[in-house]
């Protein structure tokens, strides 16, 4: 090889090769796309410079074939692939952990993901987790920020000597399709029951946790030797969602991943100064870190009504910053800071056996990564005043649309305009269902059913019986046993000489367009044509309206996306 191809070929860095392949999201090597011809064998001979009045010939491209007899191929040295490789892990490791820090940090910046395996502690599920996240379903993850005083420079936070309690929880919810996610807070003083708990001893054995009725979220942790998975199982009972892992984290995890990507800015909408959580600041935007970011997330009595509820917006303000700031090409696109991230939850986060494993911390995190931040929606469990107390100090459910959330999560239904194509499409769609309802009504005593029950409880079909005789005026109704097999959704079958009623019966029940099915009648006891009622799972009581789930958040939830700035009151 003359002097100048092998100089240019020496030049190209392998390494300089490594791109990012946004298909897979893995990085791939890319050669050059012309490599200089290997010379035939012969005598060597020194190659002339060329002359600088008349340009280089041009060098043919080299065949992609093996290299001439007798030289080696230059363009990948051997002793530079074992190197190489290890170089392909480490980039997408690193790739991995800024994806899952974008959303990890979900809990008001206590959680976040570091790269060494030796750093990462982890605690059993018990089996109260579902596994573990699959990569073609929609993923649940239980994030839990603790008040426990662990790590140097904590002693002035949590309560002394105490063993912690689940002071943030967030349930992350991202979609099967990875186009949305909800981070659903919960209260930490919401009345709830925290059911029985089995959990793994140091010496492998099993001890169950006795439950408790009526008492605040916050003791599904740390109270009564509980771990995690306690919290994981209360969580399930509260919302029906079973979660596929979760994630603890202490006070320093916030302190250091705001110092790490050089501070979050934040909004006040009046002065604060706050001695109890060290909080003193003006009105206007700040950027903040360290100390002043956990004074921030931990504040509540000068904002808001001076309650949990406020200061987890204050939460979710610093997380939406938090994560802007994580996806911004000046994070992105400094491997330094990638590290300096990773490094910095190593001392903070605690994971559940399943996820204590490099590979599927990285896996997890290129999941999470494929969401944009504007259809990432912070949302609050729909919550009340304790009634029982006169001075109320806990809440409790607004139990319609809290479990109208709680179904959105379950169904996996958005809480953003995600494609506008598809909601478009969707539209439509529902504007065709809406038609079956729109028309004339029969009167009550004019309808005909029969009602069979397809997966509701026991007796349900009884039930909704009596109900429709006895205060809907639906006279003409009969319980017709058990349907041949269980169905999710509740539906009415009817004949086209049926529609008056079926629109009569949809409306005293509280049913959608999508669960009126035209088809055909059967005929009752008495031999005459009747509409099919059949209940299924998603039957919640006689008389009680079967549409209080829809597509939609409740007016009243207090909401925000991660892509808008929003000052604290």
């Amino acid at each position: 090889m003359d002097a100048q191809g092998r100089g240019q070929a020496e030049d190209i860095d392998p390494a300089d090769q490594w791109v990012l392949n946004p298909d897979t999201g893995d990085y791939e090597l890319r050669l050059p796309s012309s490599t200089p011809q290997s010379p035939v064998p012969g005598p060597r001979r020194a190659a002339p410079a060329p002359s600088p009045e008349v340009p280089a010939p041009r060098r043919r491209r080299a065949t992609p074939e093996e290299p001439p007899p007798g030289r080696r191929d230059r363009r990948r040295p051997a002793k530079k692939a074992k190197k190489k490789s290890r170089g392909k892990k480490i980039l997408l490791w690193t790739g991995g952990t800024m994806a899952f820090v974008v959303l990890a940090a979900a809990t008001a910046g206590y959680l976040y993901l570091q790269h060494l395996n030796d750093n990462i502690e982890s605690l059993p599920d018990d089996g109260a987790s579902t596994g573990g996240f699959r990569k073609d379903e929609a993923i649940n993850i239980l994030l839990i920020g603790t008040d426990k005083r662990t790590g140097s420079g904590n002693d002035g936070y949590g309560d002394k000597g105490s063993a912690g309690h689940a002071d943030t929880t967030l349930l992350l919810h991202v979609s099967k399709d990875r186009s949305n996610a909800t981070a659903l807070s919960i209260p930490r003083d919401l009345i709830v029951d925290i059911p029985d708990c089995p959990t793994t001893q140091e010496d492998g054995s099993t001890k169950v946790i006795p439950g408790s009725s009526g008492v605040r979220f916050n003791q599904s942790l740390g109270q009564s030797d509980r771990t995690p998975s306690c919290t994981m199982r209360t969580v399930t009972e509260l919302t029906g969602v079973k979660p596929d892992n979760f994630m603890v984290a202490d006070f320093n995890a916030v302190k250091t991943l705001s110092s790490a990507v050089g501070g979050v800015e934040v909004c006040l909408a009046k002065d604060i100064n706050d001695p109890d959580s060290h909080l003193n600041l003006p009105a206007g935007k700040h950027t903040i870190e360290g100390e002043d970011a956990l004074a921030f997330v931990r504040t509540r009595h000068s904002v808001g009504f001076g309650g949990d509820l406020s200061r987890i917006e204050l939460q979710q303000q610093f997380l939406s910053s938090l994560m802007r700031k994580l996806k911004s090409n000046d994070t992105l696109t400094s491997p330094t800071k990638m590290v300096k991230l990773a490094e910095a939850g190593t001392k903070a986060l605690t994971v559940d056996a399943k996820l204590d494993d490099i590979g599927k911390l990285k896996d997890l995190g290129l999941e999470l990564g494929k969401l944009d931040t504007k259809n990432l929606t912070f949302a609050t469990v729909p919550v009340k005043d304790n009634p029982a107390e006169k001075t109320p100090v806990t809440v409790v459910l607004k139990e319609e649309p809290a479990q109208q959330v709680f179904d959105m999560i379950k169904n996996d239904v958005s809480f953003t305009e995600v494609k506008k194509k598809e909601k478009e499409k969707k539209k439509k769609e529902d504007a065709a269902v809406a038609a079956r309802l729109e028309g004339a009504k029969s009167e009550p005593s004019e309808i005909r059913v029969r009602i069979l029950n397809g997966g509701a409880s026991s007796g349900s079909a009884g039930r909704e019986l009596t109900y429709l005789q006895n205060e809907a005026g639906v006279t003409k109704s009969e319980n017709a046993g058990n349907a041949p097999a269980d169905i999710a959704k509740t539906t009415l079958e009817y004949a086209p000489d049926q529609a008056d009623q079926a629109r009569a019966l949809a409306e005293i029940l509280g049913l959608s367009g999508a669960a009126m099915k035209p088809g055909e009648s059967v005929t009752n006891s008495q031999g005459l044509p009747t509409m099919t009622l059949t209940l299924g799972k998603d039957f919640k009581g006689a008389g009680v309206k079967l549409d209080a789930t829809s597509a939609e958040a409740p007016k009243d939830l207090q909401k925000s996306t991660a892509d808008k700035v929003e000052c604290a009151k």
